[in-house]
């Protein structure tokens, strides 16, 4: 997720060229930008899961209903404002842009209405939405957009409501495999991704179902199977749902299996995900402006809006400085993400932690 929004900010082509795009695109920047698809939905779909473990069993669905609309309503007032000015950095605020946080907000909304609903029937109408979604022209509940507003600001709705609630509804169906035994869990979830990744190779081939974008032939074999994974993800395709998820479930597979001190370190940052999120976008954003004042502009040639603060001169860094930076910054986050998990874990009284 850092890198990805590292390489929004930081790359040098980032502005001008879609770094999924076969006829400008190298390799390594094509997977950089690939890699970090896995993010989103695993945030979404995991985000249903965790509800479930949550509130499987509420001892008064009234009280948890409300806490689950809160918790929603929360997400999304924070999406629109401290997550939006992070990302632009523009204080008149003259885009809104609607993705990850607010789609979570809504699914979060969706299940406390729906509390007491049985997991099954959720999961399966998430599954039926993925799979037959893009049949129905609903406007920005369906495709991404841009929508104007009456005091002059644009809503950019980037994470359509529907597809991405229906990948939630699925991971709350999915938290009842969290209470299989911890061996049936993993071969469970290898079984699933296998299954997932199997059925993306071959609905892919038929290239005419699942994803407005056909693949075909390249100049190579290479950019041949880079055309094959090249899946849509705004909004999420079905091949893009099977292939992401069906990657989260190896992923998941496997860490049943780790232990350690590597394990340790990433399960600290998984431990306080929106404190993470909110403080990442602030940290790479200050440290922009300083590469900027590094290559000699002034915050006169600044331009915020879509360009981020980015200057109309060519500016930002290449692929190697985007990973650099990158490295730097989950870096500096972790003693910053250990102290606020040491902090929520002993101040456990303090409601206002369940909200961050």
């Amino acid at each position: 997720m850092a890198l990805d929004h590292i390489r929004d900010l930081f790359h040098e082509s980032a502005l001008l060229e879609d770094p999924t795009n076969l006829a400008t695109t190298t390799p390594a920047l094509f997977f950089t930008r690939w890699i970090t698809h896995l993010c989103a939905p695993i945030f979404v779909f995991l985000s249903g899961t965790s509800v479930y473990l949550s509130f499987r069993r509420p001892a008064d669905t009234s009280t948890t209903r409300k806490l689950l609309i809160t918790r929603g309503l929360w997400l999304i007032l924070l999406e629109f404002t401290v997550v939006n000015f992070g990302i632009w950095f523009d204080i008149h605020f003259e885009v809104f842009l609607a993705q990850v946080i607010a789609a979570i907000g809504l699914g979060l909304i969706l299940l406390g209405i729906l509390l007491g609903t049985p997991p099954p029937i959720l999961g399966l109408i998430g599954v039926f939405i993925i799979s037959t979604y893009s049949f129905f022209p609903l406007s920005q509940l369906v495709n991404p957009g841009l929508i104007p507003l009456p005091w002059g600001s644009n809503l950019l709705v980037g994470y359509p409501p529907i597809p991405w609630i229906a990948i939630l509804l699925v991971g709350y169906w999915a938290g009842t495999l969290m209470e299989l035994d911890k061996a049936k869990r993993s071969r469970t979830f290898l079984l699933i991704g296998v299954g997932c990744l199997v059925s993306f190779i071959l609905v892919r081939l038929v290239n005419g179902y699942g994803d407005p974008a056909a693949w075909g032939i390249q100049k190579n074999d290479l950019y041949t199977f880079l055309s094959f994974i090249n899946v849509t993800k705004y909004p999420p395709s079905l091949l893009f749902d099977l292939l992401m998820l069906g990657s989260m479930f190896l992923l998941l597979s496997l860490a049943e299996r780790l232990s350690g001190r590597v394990f340790g370190i990433v399960k600290l940052y998984g431990s306080v995900p929106l404190f993470y999120y909110l403080l990442h976008w602030y940290i790479i954003h200050l440290l922009l402006f300083l590469v900027l004042f590094f290559q000699g502009f002034t915050v006169a040639d600044f331009r915020f809006g879509f360009n981020f603060g980015r200057p109309e001169a060519p500016s930002g860094l290449p692929l190697w400085g985007v990973y650099a930076v990158w490295v730097g910054v989950v870096a500096l986050l972790y003693p910053l993400c250990r102290w606020y998990s040491r902090y929520k874990s002993t101040h456990k009284e303090k409601k206002w932690l369940r909200y961050l």
